[in-house]
């Protein structure tokens, strides 16, 4: 066997999900290179090669940075894209969330390529309250930017079903409770 492969004696559980990690995002896209430069240019991501396979498929690009990748698709049929409006922002519409280190340097960032945004502080939990940014994506996906790491989760049961990564996990874990 394989350094990451577990017999079920040895593990005494066949139904453990062998998952591992968030490898990647898809987005739908009207423009592959609006949302390039959107996602490059604004939040730092970097062009990667796609599998030759995927190149004469369908047009897309991918991208990388922060430990997750962001695969953006050409929408053959515009009808699959969000047609929400461009300047609602709702906190509360499905979204993807950034951890930043650096909030007001984004905030500043969005600013400089005048991405709308809205900015919400929430809480006052143990190490802070947590700064949210949203905005949209050239094709109106919610995108939020949170300092979230001052916020612990806490199980709530089946801790011993949890897997972290190997060197560390923000926001941390309480898994003494």
């Amino acid at each position: 066997m394989g350094n990451n492969e577990r017999s079920t004696s040895e593990e005494g559980n066949n139904d453990e999900v062998p998952l591992m990690a968030l490898n990647h995002v898809s987005r739908l896209c009207s423009s592959v290179e609006n949302s390039v430069e959107f996602y490059t240019k604004v939040l730092g991501f970097v062009v990667i090669e796609r599998p030759q396979a995927f190149e004469s498929s369908f047009s897309g690009a991918w991208l990388f940075n922060y430990g997750i990748g962001i695969h953006l698709v050409q929408a053959k049929d515009e009808d699959r894209l969000p047609h929400e409006d461009k300047d609602y922002l709702d906190p509360m519409d499905n979204h993807i969330s950034f951890q930043c280190e650096d909030m007001e340097g984004l905030e500043k960032r969005l600013k400089e390529f005048e991405v709308k945004y809205i900015k919400r502080t929430v809480g006052d939990e143990e190490g802070g309250p947590i700064d949210q940014l949203f905005f949209k994506d050239p094709d109106s996906f919610m995108i939020e930017i949170c300092n979230c790491e001052h916020v612990k989760l806490v199980p709530q049961g089946s801790k011993e079903q949890l897997r972290l990564p190997p060197d560390r996990h923000i926001p941390p874990i309480e898994l003494n409770k």
